[in-house]
């Protein structure tokens, strides 16, 4: 049996015509646009956790710190993202050695960017010393901030 070549000129044209298409088609795919930085298009996350010593009436902190006196209200403004019909973020409140100063859960409905406020306040005041807020999203660690009380 023999085998039939066939010329380069007409060889190239046919390659070309197949593996072009190949190559463009991808190309002229619709994709999906990424989420912007920090959000997500479903899955709630805890996005940002800011400290003050007050919030506005947007429950963000108005003017961010990590020093605080004694006998300062400290608040936390915990700005999530996502959607979900129902999430529990916990505030868990440490002092320097780990001992538990406090811990608070609030139930959040979630369509979209949105901020929870949590506080603690000691009218005694607070032991001078390092501190530690751990912010958990259904139950898991999702952020942590230091501060200290001087």
């Amino acid at each position: 049996m023999s085998v039939k070549r066939i010329p380069l000129r007409v060889a190239v044209p046919i390659v070309v015509a197949i593996a072009v298409p190949l190559l463009i088609l991808p190309a002229c795919q619709k994709r999906e646009k990424p989420a912007p930085a920090g959000t997500t298009s479903g899955a709630p996350v805890v996005v940002k956790v800011e400290l003050g010593t007050a919030v506005g009436a947007d429950k963000r902190v108005v003017q961010p710190t990590t020093t605080f006196s004694p006998g300062d209200t400290i608040y936390a403004a915990v700005m999530t993202d996502g959607n979900a019909p129902s999430a529990t973020l916990t505030a868990r409140w440490s002092y320097q050695d780990g001992q538990l100063v406090d811990e608070s859960t609030q139930t959040i409905t979630m369509n979209g960017p949105a901020t929870t406020e949590f506080h603690v306040v000691k009218p005694s005041g607070w032991p001078t010393g390092g501190y530690k807020l751990e912010i958990l999203l259904n139950g898991a660690q999702a952020r942590a901030a230091e501060f200290n009380v001087r």
